[in-house]
């Protein structure tokens, strides 16, 4: 009841923007689901509570609070690489997002026009990194792009540099590339597909902050990001204490039978038991 409480009021208050705005406000365009903001502390309390779990774990949380499947992003969406001993390809974080689109503008320099200067014009101007301001220890690095272009939006230099300032993962429905310098790095990364080319000319940025699509999932800043090797998981805001209650339930439970089955078989405890 609680739960449904909480989405009704969501809806009402979405409504009541709806109807509230005129049609000139309307042709602007209007931002319909609000962006919450959370302190430092309250993000580090939920955090603390996603410590460990996995996203089969997480998974179960989801249809245990009414929500079956909603938050699990479509498989397309992998790991670019996985670390088998120590899982440093695992993370659980909050998500900050942005939106690239496909750019109406041209798509080489003007005749004449040197292209460094072209390409370094367009980055500022147009497809820029505007959402780093906003990482800090914990964040998810959400991105929404351009899946049927081939557009490296992520490197090797940019993800290690959002890695510097605090980010513990990243995920996009679009493409990467220098996947063997990121394998390298041990930045972890979910993504669709390669890709090689750079963003001036193919895309720019549409929105920071914003509700986002990865995978057929909703993620609004704020929610809970679990990834592993099973893929990828958004945790909803308002759902995730409750989400993580039930997941560490299940993952100790997990961890107890898992243990006695290597402790018959003369198995040594590896850290996915202890």
């Amino acid at each position: 009841m609680k739960i449904l409480s909480k989405l009704l009021l969501i809806l009402f208050i979405i409504s009541t923007q709806i109807f509230s705005q005129g049609e000139t406000e309307l042709k602007k365009g209007v931002n319909l689901i609000p962006t919450k903001i959370y302190t430092e502390e309250e993000d580090a309390r939920i955090l603390k509570l996603f410590e460990g779990l996995r996203v089969a774990d997480v998974s179960d949380g989801m249809d245990m609070v009414g929500l079956p499947g909603r938050g699990l992003v479509d498989p397309s969406i992998h790991p670019a690489w996985i670390d088998p001993v120590d899982l440093t390809h695992q993370f659980r974080g909050i998500a900050i997002t942005a939106r690239y689109v496909p750019t109406q503008k041209p798509d080489r320099p003007e005749h004449g026009e040197e292209f460094s200067k072209w390409e370094g014009n367009f980055y500022n101007a147009y497809s820029s990194e505007a959402f780093t301001q906003l990482i800090k220890p914990g964040t998810v690095v959400v991105i929404d792009d351009v899946e049927e272009k081939d557009i490296g939006s992520i490197g090797s230099y940019n993800i290690l540099e959002w890695h510097r300032r605090g980010a513990v993962g990243v995920v996009t429905d679009a493409s990467a590339r220098d996947l063997d310098e990121i394998a390298i790095e041990k930045v972890p990364l979910y993504f669709r597909k390669p890709g090689r080319g750079i963003r001036p000319g193919r895309n720019e940025l549409e929105s920071v902050n914003r509700p986002v699509v990865i995978g057929g999932v909703l993620v609004c800043p704020g929610d809970i990001i679990v990834a592993d090797k099973d893929g990828v998981c958004v945790v909803p805001r308002y759902v995730a204490e409750d989400v993580a209650k039930y997941a560490r339930e299940i993952l100790n439970k997990d961890k107890e039978g898992r243990r006695n089955l290597y402790e018959s078989l003369k198995m040594k405890l590896d850290k996915t038991v202890k």
